[in-house]
């Protein structure tokens, strides 16, 4: 059984998911892969302790407060996207990584990688915000990739306090 609630947050509503104890799934309204891989059999139930605490970071996050304990997180994908999981998990708030810089991390470990599979992983992130995927920019300082839209990435890291000026969208090839 997968339970699910809405949020409301600044970015628009907010889609999560858990097993009733961990978090499986956050998205953004309209976001790419939205609720991939959860169990068909789904129950609304907004009053679950791992809402109320994924609730309140996300709250405390938003009003830019002291960072409550992460709610316990359980994303669904292979050991590879796991393992990419974890490391964006590691980005500092207010800061950003390159894929290259993800995939030399993986690599330093054992892993073997490419930009393109951490790029494939960070993109199917099921847990966004709280798993900063948005944290994640080309190495050129390019803004792509994120599956919420690039204009959602950028209230992010504007939000965080990430200097844009050295950011900017491909499409446009102007800064932000």
């Amino acid at each position: 059984m997968t339970y699910l609630t809405k949020l409301a947050s600044p970015m628009g509503p907010l889609s999560l998911a858990s097993d009733g104890d961990s978090i499986l799934g956050l998205w953004l309204e309209g976001q790419k892969y939205f609720a991939a891989g959860l169990e068909s059999e789904t129950e609304e139930r907004p009053d679950l302790p791992v809402f109320l605490q994924a609730s309140a970071w996300l709250d405390a996050y938003f009003e830019k407060r002291d960072l409550p304990p992460l709610p316990p997180l359980a994303p669904k994908g292979s050991a590879f996207r796991q393992r990419v999981w974890k490391l964006l998990l590691e980005i500092p708030l207010g800061e950003t990584a390159t894929y290259g810089g993800l995939t030399e991390k993986l690599k330093a470990s054992g892993i073997p990688a490419s930009p393109q599979a951490v790029g494939g992983a960070v993109g199917h992130n099921p847990i966004s915000i709280i798993i900063p995927c948005h944290r994640v920019v080309g190495a050129d300082g390019s803004l792509t990739g994120y599956a919420g839209g690039v204009e959602k990435k950028r209230f992010l890291l504007e939000l965080e306090g990430v200097d844009l000026s050295r950011l900017y969208t491909p499409k446009r090839g102007t800064a932000l």
